[in-house]
């Protein structure tokens, strides 16, 4: 298992090191700038045209190729009225076979691109595990992961990359525990990414992504079922026995895995530079009474995930006054929509005294973010032992040479350097 284990990591290492290299233009290439618009931002803020086209048309055509017709949903009313309605709008994967380049093998499962009857039965499954009781078990864990990475980076010579040495193993350590993954080659699941929510190499090298992925992890389910260990794996295989495939295992690990990564890493890395660019925000964190709803402003603001999965219409549909058709495709963005007047006020400002906000950086309705609760956690856990660990913490680079992700669903820095004295 040790073995099976580095093999994952050293996987996910090349991807991740592959799209830092920037190789490949694949679909963008075809792509109009102003349909790349949603996944464009500016720094931290997403670029003023969302802003402006979520006031202006809060349902608009998108200027897609492919054949697709596709809308753009900004508002944050609209976007609820599409994520909350499964039985208008469908995930089912079956939609995007024979566009861009997609085949049905490439189907990689798991809830994201699943409708209920099947979405509901998993789901159903799922759910207990991510519960902040069940998850409360996690806690020590994860105080000890953030503590040894503390640790790590305070034995280092020069700037350390925060990304790197900080965001990436935190949440990567935290799923393997999570899944029940031994800790054997711990040391080498680190620095990791997930190529599927970088467009850059195209739909088609995102979705090969997941294959790969999922090979490795119907090795980790297959030893699982021989011998079902005290993790997530392991309490699926023990609860749910033969009610629950192999493949459906291997998918709904892959989509914890992934999905539970790359966001909460995005996040740390950039929730950091948040508090290094603010000394008052640096302040609340060290106040255990303020970190919760620092949490949740930090969540709303900056959206790391930027669109929801794509929604197909099942029939014809009005939202926000626009007819949508049949066949349709339908993105939301949930940056644009969680900085809607209609959540609250100034909401292009990051606040950390504002009432918590019903927003939508989770996503909403039955595909709302099974591990939402975990990534509180680990957020809620990280930010505040990083800055008592290192109070003197400042950025080793000027902010204009700070590179952020571009055209990427999930939003993020490429790099982090600080300077830890």
């Amino acid at each position: 298992m040790g073995s099976l284990r580095s093999r994952i990591s050293s996987w996910f290492v090349r991807r991740y090191l592959t799209r830092l290299r920037g190789k490949g233009t694949g679909a963008l290439a075809l792509l109009p700038d102003a349909a790349l618009m949603p996944l464009r931002r500016t720094g931290l803020d997403p670029v003023p045209e969302l802003g402006v086209k979520r006031q202006q048309e809060p349902v608009a055509k998108l200027p897609v190729p492919f054949g697709l017709n596709v809308w753009l949903v900004t508002g944050y009313r609209e976007a609820k009225a599409v994520l909350g309605d499964a039985g208008t709008f469908s995930n089912d994967f079956k939609h995007l076979v024979g566009n861009a380049g997609v085949q049905a093998e490439d189907n990689p499962g798991g809830l994201g691109f699943t409708d209920p009857p099947d979405h509901t039965r998993l789901r159903r499954m799922l759910t207990p595990e991510f519960t902040m009781r069940r998850l409360e078990r996690l806690r020590p864990e994860i105080q000890a992961i953030v503590g040894e990475r503390l640790d790590s980076m305070a034995a280092a010579d020069g700037p350390v990359d925060l990304v790197r040495e900080f965001a990436m193993p935190i949440p990567s350590l935290v799923i393997c525990e999570l899944l029940g993954v031994p800790h054997v080659d711990r040391a080498e699941f680190q620095q990791l990414s997930v190529a599927r929510f970088d467009l850059f190499d195209g739909v088609a090298a995102s979705l090969g992504a997941m294959s790969q992925s999922l090979e490795y992890l119907h090795r980790v389910v297959k030893e699982q079922r021989e011998s079902p260990g005290d993790g997530l794996l392991g309490a699926l295989i023990k609860e749910h026995g033969e009610d629950v495939t192999d493949r459906e295992l291997a998918e709904l690990a892959d989509g914890v895995l992934t999905g539970g990564f790359e966001t909460t890493a995005s996040m740390l890395s950039l929730g950091a530079l948040v508090m290094l660019q603010n000394p008052d925000h640096l302040a609340m964190v060290h106040d255990d009474a303020a970190v919760a709803g620092f949490v949740e402003e930090l969540l709303r603001h900056l959206t790391v995930v930027q669109v929801a999965f794509p929604r197909f219409a099942r029939e014809d549909v009005e939202i926000g006054g626009v007819k949508i058709s049949r066949g349709d495709v339908v993105v939301c963005s949930l940056a644009g929509a969680n900085r809607d007047d209609e959540l609250g006020s100034d909401l292009e400002r990051l606040d950390p005294t504002r009432p918590a906000t019903s927003h939508l950086a989770f996503g909403y309705g039955i595909h709302r973010c099974v591990g939402a609760e975990l990534g509180r956690l680990e957020l809620r856990e990280a930010y505040p032992a990083l800055v008592r660990r290192f109070p003197d913490m400042r950025l080793a680079i000027a902010p204009e040479e700070l590179a952020f992700r571009k055209a990427s669903i999930v939003y993020g820095l490429e790099s982090l350097p600080v300077h830890l004295k």
